[in-house]
C-alpha cells in the first residue's frame, strides 16, 4: 500500500511498539519464506488499529493488531477483521488474501492478524485530487460497484450467517454508539444529545440485511498503482451483519459535510472534476444493486454523521491518553462537535 502524495510509513512509536524478534520467530514457523532480517515500520494513517508494514528479504506484509490500553467492549475485534476478509475471499468484492490470524496475546502483546500487501494507491481525499476525470470517473463507478458487490453476498453463502444480528441492527447501533460516546465524553456537545434522543425515535421501518462494511469511503480503498479501478477494500473493523444503507448514508455524508479533515468536498464543481453528484451516486448504486430508487438515505445520512462523532470522540480520548495509533488524534476533537452539528442541521432542514 502507498499513498497519494507519499507513502504514510513511519518508524513504530514506542507507545505502540512490540517484541520484533519473537513475532520473527513466530512468523518464521507459519508463514513460508518469511526469514531473513524483518524490517517494521507503522502506518501513520487511521485511527483505531495499529497497522503495520513487515518486509522480509523481497516480501512485504502488513500486520494489523489491536492498540494499547484499556479497550472499550466488542472495539478493535481484529479477528472479526480477518474473518470478514477470508470469508470474502472468492466474491467479487476485491479483499486483500488472508495469511494468519494469532489470538495468542502472549507474542507482540496483542491479537494480530498478517494479510498480504496490496501495491497501489490510497486516496484519503474524497475530491481525489491528481486524478483527471475520467479517472475520477472511473475509480467512483467501481467504488460504488464494490459497494454494491458487497451487499450482493448472502452472509449464509460464505459463512457468516451469525457474523451479526441483522434484526433491530439501527437500534442496537444507535444505542451502542450512544454509549460509546457517553463514556468518552470530554465536554458537552448539544447536538448529540439532541441526536441520541431523535434517532430512536426516528428509525426506519424496514429492516434490510445484508454484510455491511461500516467505514467504506475512498480512504479505505487501494486503486492500482497504474490504474484508478478499486482492487482492495481495507479496515473492516466495524463490519456487521446489518442495513445496506447505513453503509450508503455513510459515503453520501461527504456531500454534506461543511468540514473534512483531508479537503473540501461540498460544494465542488462534480460535473467538470469527473465525480457523481449525489444524486448520480445514489443512481449508480441503484444500477448495480438492482433498485429502482432509495427514498430515505438522508436518516442514514444523519445516522452517520451521528457515528461518525462518537468514534472521532473515542479516537480523541484515546488520543488524550496516549493510546491512540496515529499522531493526529488530538487534532481531531473539535470534529466530533462538527458532525454532530451536521447531523442535527440535516434533521432541522428535512424532517
Amino acid at each position: 500500500m502507498s499513498e497519494n502524495g507519499g507513502p504514510p510509513l513511519v518508524t513504530v512509536s514506542e507507545a505502540l511498539s512490540f517484541d520484533e524478534a519473537a513475532l520473527q520467530s513466530y512468523l518464521a514457523d507459519i508463514l513460508p519464506g518469511f526469514d531473513g532480517p524483518l524490517t517494521v515500520r507503522q502506518f501513520n494513517a487511521g485511527q483505531s488499529n495499529p497497522t503495520y508494514q513487515l518486509a522480509v528479504k523481497d516480501r512485504k506484509y502488513v500486520l494489523r493488531k489491536k492498540p494499547p490500553g484499556t479497550l472499550l467492549p466488542s472495539a478493535h475485534a481484529v479477528d472479526r477483521e480477518y474473518r470478514v476478509m477470508e470469508a470474502l475471499r472468492d466474491t467479487p468484492v476485491p479483499v486483500p488474501r488472508m495469511l494468519h490470524l494469532c489470538r495468542d496475546a502472549s507474542i507482540i502483546g496483542s491479537d494480530f492478524y498478517v494479510m498480504e500487501m496490496v501495491e497501489g494507491r490510497v486516496f484519503h481525499d474524497p475530491s481525489l485530487p491528481g486524478l483527471t476525470p475520467p479517472e475520477r470517473r472511473a475509480f467512483y463507478d467501481s467504488f460504488i460497484k464494490a459497494l454494491a458487490d458487497l451487499h450482493a453476498v448472502r452472509p449464509e453463502t460464505v459463512g457468516l450467517a451469525d457474523f451479526g444480528r441483522p434484526q433491530g441492527f439501527l437500534s442496537r447501533q444507535v444505542q451502542r454508539w450512544s454509549k460509546q460516546y457517553v463514556a468518552t465524553e470530554t465536554e458537552t456537545i448539544a447536538a448529540m444529545d439532541k441526536l441520541m434522543d431523535w434517532l430512536p425515535a426516528n428509525l426506519p421501518q424496514d429492516d434490510e440485511a445484508a454484510i455491511v462494511h461500516g467505514d467504506f469511503r475512498p480512504g479505505n480503498a487501494i486503486a492500482g498503482q497504474y490504474s484508478p479501478e478499486v482492487i482492495a477494500l481495507l479496515d473492516w473493523e466495524l463490519c456487521t451483519l446489518g442495513h445496506p444503507l447505513a453503509d450508503l448514508g455513510y459515503v453520501c455524508a461527504n456531500y454534506h459535510a461543511d468540514q473534512l479533515p483531508t479537503g473540501q468536498f461540498k460544494g465542488l464543481d462534480f460535473k467538470a472534476l469527473g465525480i457523481p453528484t449525489e444524486q448520480e451516486f445514489l443512481d449508480l448504486y441503484c444500477h448495480y444493486s438492482g433498485r429502482d430508487r432509495i427514498s430515505n438515505h438522508l436518516f442514514f445520512v444523519v445516522f452517520s454523521f451521528f457515528r461518525s462523532a462518537a468514534i472521532i470522540q473515542g479516537v480523541y480520548k484515546r488520543g488524550l491518553e496516549g493510546n491512540a495509533s496515529s499522531r493526529k488524534a488530538l487534532s481531531l476533537g473539535h470534529l466530533a462537535r462538527v458532525r454532530a452539528e451536521n447531523a442535527w442541521s440535516i434533521v432541522e432542514q428535512n424532517f
